[in-house]
């Protein structure tokens, strides 16, 4: 039954919400306090950097990114996956042979990436998961091991990788609270150090520092918001009153700080973009669709242009979110697949060689995370929602040229399988990998809980795949 409340009992209750809210407000200044002592512990200097996450929306197909190929591992994937198996022939060999004996080859479409890998600044990051705890194969049949909850679901997973809390109720991402930590390095910046060219995120949501919002084409302004035009003047000096005045209310007072810090941001962001190209003869015809560049290639692009404009901008630290779509391979998957990893890398390729053409190569580092990896063996059609993943970390400080993590058993129903379809067990928890992307990134070991509060949990708060 739907529960009523009178007027006083409405009014009572938000006059404790506004307690509540002050006890909130007294918090952020102590998080303030904490996070400026932290900035403190980092080197001096104008040093700069640049973190992004790119979010393979759906849930990526690893096990065909990357793929064994010495004779016998290939023999048992041909197997196991049936209809899913890549053609050996057309696989793009990694070289040497890992700690295991087996080699591994890049999916066809990767031919752009390879040179990266092979120059070191690409490293893959083996079988990671979303982890509460480690768990072992007997653990998770048995019934009794801590779980992220609802597993294999696309919504819920996600969230899980972005924020890497899973046993939590508190959706904060691990890049917001990135971003609360280390803020007073950009100290006069008016524009958040989370920008996100893919719209809303839980990656970047912080107690203090927000995501703002920016399209592949520039920043978002208010419609007709603007003085010189004579049709609107009266709108436009009415919203500036209104957004530019004190109020009583203490959610009125928000509202209108955000709608007017989103004006200032849009004007500032305009006039600084202005002056920076667009940079389009750094991304040549490998990403182009048809008639124009791809998405996430103009996603990358802007993402360019912000981190050239990092000094106008007042900025030392930077975190973007982009993302591409169309994961979720049930049906078609091979061809649906191949299309994806050949826009995904090419774009990527293409943005890490206009990274070193800029001379930014060793400040930025960029990450893919996706829901999950799909099941080895095949549905009849495409695949479906499995567990742990393989993902890229790309850029000039990247130790790359290796793998990282685990490779597991690849083979249905074995020792690192949940069940007998191939969905691997995670031995990697992406609060590992998270921790060492954070590390890079400025914040200290002795506060790398703050960021990351399971990472006393796992083995490797430093997998070694960053220089720093």
């Amino acid at each position: 039954m739907e529960k009523k409340f009178s007027r006083r009992q409405f009014l009572g209750q938000a006059a404790c919400a506004g307690l509540k809210m002050t006890g909130v407000l007294s918090t952020i200044g102590t998080l303030r306090l904490f996070n400026a002592a932290v900035a403190q512990e980092l080197s001096g200097g104008d040093d700069y950097k640049s973190l992004i996450c790119l979010f393979l929306y759906g849930g990526n197909d690893a096990n065909n990114m990357l793929v064994p190929h010495d004779l016998s591992s290939y023999s048992s994937y041909q197997s196991d996956r049936g209809i899913l198996a890549l053609p050996r022939e057309d696989l793009l060999s990694l070289g040497a042979p890992g700690d295991d004996g087996r080699e591994f080859a890049f999916h066809p479409a990767m031919a752009s990436l390879l040179p990266h890998f092979q120059s070191g600044k690409l490293a893959m990051v083996c079988n990671v998961g979303t982890l509460v705890a480690p768990v072992t194969q007997a653990e998770y049949k048995s019934g009794g091991a801590a779980l992220p909850p609802h597993l294999f679901s696309h919504n819920d997973q996600q969230v899980q990788w972005q924020t890497s809390v899973p046993d939590s109720a508190k959706k904060i991402g691990w890049g917001g609270r990135l971003a609360d930590m280390l803020n007073s390095l950009n100290q006069g910046s008016q524009v958040s150090m989370n920008i996100s060219i893919a719209g809303s995120n839980f990656f970047q949501v912080g107690e203090e520092v927000m995501q703002y919002h920016v399209t592949p084409n520039g920043s978002i302004g208010l419609s007709n918001y603007d003085a010189t035009w004579n049709p609107t003047k009266e709108m436009y000096h009415a919203s500036d009153n209104m957004i530019g005045r004190s109020y009583g209310h203490l959610f009125e007072q928000e509202y209108a700080s955000i709608m007017s810090r989103a004006v200032g941001n849009d004007s500032l962001l305009k006039n600084v973009l202005a002056t920076v190209p667009e940079y389009d003869e750094l991304f040549p015809l490998s990403t182009s669709e048809g008639d124009g560049m791809s998405n996430i290639a103009q996603q990358l692009r802007m993402i360019l242009r912000m981190i050239k404009a990092r000094n106008a901008l007042g900025m030392r630290r930077q975190i973007f979110f982009a993302s591409l779509g169309g994961f979720d391979t049930h049906d078609a998957q091979l061809e649906d697949h191949h299309g994806l990893m050949l826009t995904l890398s090419n774009a990527l390729a293409d943005f890490q060689t206009a990274s070193d053409s800029l001379g930014l190569g060793d400040e930025v580092t960029l990450f893919t995370g996706s829901d999950f990896n799909r099941t080895y063996n095949s549905n009849g059609k495409g695949s479906d929602h499995a567990w742990g993943s393989h993902h890229m970390v790309m850029g000039g400080a990247v130790n790359g040229g290796d793998l990282y993590g685990q490779v597991p058993i690849l083979s249905n129903g074995g020792p690192d399988d949940t069940g007998s379809r191939g969905s691997w067990i995670p031995k990697v928890s992406t609060d590992e990998m998270a921790a060492t992307l954070a590390l890079w990134f400025g914040v200290p070991l002795s506060s790398l809980d703050q960021i990351l509060p399971n990472i006393g949990r796992f083995n490797s708060p430093d997998m070694g795949f960053m220089r720093f």
